[in-house]
């Protein structure tokens, strides 16, 4: 649900779905960022320069891979504290029709759409 909130195509949401990375439909520095993102949160200890070094190769600064890193440690953290309490998957999914992205303020709002545009 979170990638249709953020407008995400519905065959990468599939592919990303079933964990199939390679089958979704993504830049290559974004394939290489989400490659990083699944060993860190399978095998954190694992990680090495090489790997960090990919990450650069393909464009990702430092400040953006720590980031990656950081956020990616913080939906374990969040992951756990709900297998912890016992919280059950809310089935998202299962609501029925996708819902529309939110609003990005640097985009545009065509005429007829709603939403509120930033005042100026």
């Amino acid at each position: 649900m979170f990638l249709q909130l953020q407008g995400q195509d519905e065959a990468t949401v599939v592919a990303l779905r079933d964990r199939n990375l390679e089958a979704a439909p993504l830049p290559a520095d974004e394939r290489e960022l989400l490659r990083f993102v699944r060993l860190v949160t399978e095998h954190a200890y694992r990680a090495t320069d090489a790997d960090v070094q990919r990450l650069r190769d393909v464009g990702w600064t430092d400040p953006q891979i720590a980031e990656a890193v950081y956020i990616t440690g913080l939906f374990a953290m969040f992951n756990r504290v709900a297998d912890a309490f016992g919280l059950e998957d809310p089935q998202y999914q299962s609501l029925g029709s996708t819902p529309k992205p939110n609003f990005r303020p640097w985009e545009r709002i065509p005429p007829g759409e709603g939403g509120s545009p930033p005042s100026s």
